[in-house]
């Protein structure tokens, strides 16, 4: 009895798996430019819809070296993806110390990196009150959707551009297109408290998912 009830539940499983990767192939709304669900970020949301490490909530992954996001709805149905901006300089270190008490102007090209890790977000505002997600409020980074910036950084233009290096800007930042922000974060994210898996680029995804599954079997 207790070998079927084990069958029956690799069965479900298996079946989640696979609605899942099946809705991630069909996002309700999406870029043209961005590359379908695949490799890491495949892996990432197969993970975390298999151990349940989102706890039911709303989740995003951010792929770094593509410089885009996935967003998913708890049971793992993609609702939308699209070039983001991220961080200018490439690396997976922890957040700068102290990032939230600094000036922009007193970081350096290689602190304004978009950290990779598995954070829990939460809707929030900024200080003008513009509507934006924080994935680590300590360290003042978000989701926002585009701003106007000075006109020699470009920053329509590089989240046009088809070169994921052309789409690094941001002081840490994950960056998005007004009308993506309005039509998938605000009503997944927006709303509610969610995961945000930034995935690495240099280092190991295993030992992300990894330390995600330690820090969830922790009592």
């Amino acid at each position: 009895m207790r070998n079927s009830r084990r069958s029956l539940l690799a069965f479900v499983w298996g079946m989640v798996v696979s609605v899942a990767a099946a809705s991630a192939a069909t996002p309700v709304a999406s870029d043209s430019s961005v590359v379908p669900l695949a490799g890491a970020a495949q892996q990432a949301m197969l993970w975390v819809v298999r151990q349940g490490d989102h706890r039911g909530r709303p989740f995003a992954i951010v792929d770094k070296q593509r410089a885009q996001i996935h967003v998913f709805e708890p049971s793992g149905a993609m609702v939308g993806a699209t070039p983001v901006l991220i961080g200018l300089t490439a690396g997976d270190r922890d957040a700068v110390p102290n990032f939230g008490n600094r000036s922009v102007a007193s970081l350096a090209a290689h602190e304004r990196t978009t950290p990779a890790g598995r954070f829990d977000s939460e809707p929030g505002h900024n200080d003008k009150g513009e509507a934006i997600v924080w994935f680590d409020y300590d360290a003042a980074l978000a989701i926002h959707r585009l701003r106007p910036a000075p006109a020699h950084e470009r920053r329509p233009q590089r989240m046009a551009s088809a070169e994921a290096a052309e789409r690094r800007i941001t002081y840490g930042c994950v960056v998005v297109p007004v009308a993506f922000y309005q039509d998938v974060i605000a009503p997944t994210l927006g709303r509610r408290r969610g995961v945000v898996y930034v995935l690495p680029e240099q280092g190991s995804l295993e030992a992300m998912l990894r330390g995600a599954e330690v820090a969830l079997s922790a009592p």
